[in-house]
Formats: structure tokens, sequence, C-alpha cells
């Protein structure tokens, strides 16, 4: 869903300037962004353990990660697609909107290039983004009937083999119902927005982020039927890892948020109740990025209006 921007008018306009200080680039392009954000007029915040290196000033300091999106107009995240979902676990209980400047590789989830930055910066100041909103998944984890961990994710929750050289044997449910029993390396539960992340990497679909489903992924499984699936927004898939086989799990969500799972264990995933907001400066549909990112031959494409002009010609002979 895309909605129009909100502005929040009380008190100066602020913008929450996140990065990976650990690389020189990042640092480099965070200082630019802040040079241009502060000549606009705009305030820039920084989270604290990264402000020190960053010595940008002026700039406000927020102490504490879980309130350093609060009351900021947007957050803007230097990086790759691993930056950008740290921006989106600072985002997500503010509603904030994150919008990032590709650094990394694919950067998927990236809405610019670094070359793009001071027209970004440029829209920004205008206020002329949209803003679409992403699905997420609410994830919890039983034992018995003690919930012993619960988080979200915005691309995939993953259950994987804890060790290398033992397989994970799970059976896998669709609202109650027994669905396959696996012997695997893990089950990769997606979001659209993660299909291109993970879940593309194991083989699933593409599916385009206004699609609202859940994807489910075996990763290598020992099995005749370990198909992909996509099942309905509201259903509940559980993962259960088979008592009897002794192997143990490891839950990771978004590669950030981490839990070890026994066996006996059940990993129950829906759909979340909070979005993650994206901020989009670019009218580009999710075809045209995706064959920029992954570099898709096209050529030869000629599009529907030279169909049209072909076809009003031939009928003019």
């Amino acid at each position: 869903m895309v909605e129009p921007v909100e502005s929040i008018e009380a008190g100066p306009r602020r913008v929450l300037l996140v990065t990976h200080t650990g690389r020189d680039l990042a640092v480099e392009v965070a200082r630019q962004a802040h040079r241009l954000l502060t000549a606009a007029g705009l305030l820039v915040r920084l989270i604290g353990a990264e402000a020190e290196e960053l010595a940008l000033d002026p700039a406000e300091i927020a102490d504490d990660p879980d309130k350093a999106a609060q009351d900021v107009e947007l957050i803007i995240v230097l990086g790759g697609d691993g930056s950008i979902l740290r921006g989106a676990e600072l985002a997500r209980p503010h509603g904030t909107p994150v919008l990032g400047v590709n650094l990394g590789h694919v950067g998927f989830l990236a809405e610019a290039e670094v070359d793009d930055l001071e027209r970004i910066v440029e829209v920004v100041v205008d206020r002329s983004y949209t803003v679409e909103e992403r699905m997420t998944l609410a994830v919890d984890v039983f034992v018995g009937d003690d919930l012993i961990f619960d988080t979200w994710a915005l691309n995939e929750a993953s259950v994987e083999k804890a060790a290398r050289e033992k397989m994970l044997e799970v059976l896998v449910e669709v609202d109650g119902r027994p669905l396959s029993r696996w012997g695997c390396d893990g089950v990769v539960v997606a979001t659209p927005t993660g299909s291109t992340a993970y879940a593309f990497s194991a083989g699933g679909p593409v599916v385009w982020p206004d699609v609202e489903a859940i994807l489910l992924v075996p990763l290598s499984a020992h099995a005749l039927f370990s198909r992909p699936i996509v099942v309905a927004p509201g259903s509940q898939l559980t993962v259960e890892l088979i008592a009897a086989w002794h192997g143990r799990g490891v839950l990771w969500c978004d590669g950030r948020r981490m839990v070890e799972v026994p066996p006996g264990a059940r990993i129950q995933v829906r759909r979340g109740k909070t979005p993650v907001r994206l901020a989009r400066a670019h009218e580009a549909s999710f075809t045209d990025r995706l064959v920029a990112k992954f570099d898709l031959p096209v050529l030869g494409w000629r599009g529907a209006a030279e169909h049209r002009r072909k076809r009003s010609a031939q009928e003019e002979i």
C-alpha cells in the first residue's frame, strides 16, 4: 500500500542518519549526506554508538537506540540490505519511514545508489517521496505450552540446522494441518519483500511486494515433495523439530535476531500486525527494479507503444 507523506510540523525537521561506520565509504557518504541535509535546514540525528566515529557537527545524539527513530520524519540508511534491515528494526515501533541508499552489492531494499545522493536529499527536503507499507511476520517459538521466544521479520524467518554434520527433521503445518515431514538443512518462511533475499537464493519464487502472501521454501530437503509453497497472508505456518531426531536448530529472523531451538520446539509464523514503512523516491515499477538489480536480459524488447505503432502502420498500407 502506498501512502502520502505525513509531515511532522512541531519543532525542527529531523532525519535519523544510520550507516555502517566500519566502512570508509559509508563514513564518507554519511558526511556528505550530513552536509547536504544541514545546508537545507534539516536537523540530523545520529545513534550514540555511531556519532563518535562520524564526528558530525551539528547533530542530535540519541543514546537509546530504541528511541532513536522517535519524532523523526525519516530514517536515511547508508549501506546494504543488512544496514537497511537494521534501520527497519529502529523504525518499526514508531512507524517511521526508511529510505535506503545502497552501498552494498545488490541492495534490493535500497531506493537509490550512492551516485544519486544529491537528488535523494532534494526529494527528502521537498517531501516528494511516497511511502509503501510492507507486511512483516510475527514469529513465536514454543517448547510444550511455554512461549520461549517471540520476534518479527521483514524479510524472512529461517529455521536451520545447528550442526553442519546433522540434518534437521521437521514437520510443517499449514493452518493447523500437517503438510509434509522433511529431513533437511532448514526451512525459510518469507514475506514478498524477502522473496528476493534468502528465499530467492534457496530457489523460491519472486513475489511482487504488493502481493500479500507468505512463502515457505525448504532448504536441501530429502523428499520427493519439497517444492516452495505460497499461502494466504492470513495463514499460519508451523515448523516442528521432531523430538525423536535429537537435532537442534537455530532460528534466524532477518539475519539479525537469533535463538537456538531444541528438539520438539514449534516455530509458529503468521502475518505481523505492524508493517515496515519504506520511502520511495522513484516511480520505477518493481519489474524495472528486478531487471536492474539482477541485470536481466531484456534486449529486443520494444514495448506496447511500438507494437501499436507497427500495427497502425500496417493497417494504413
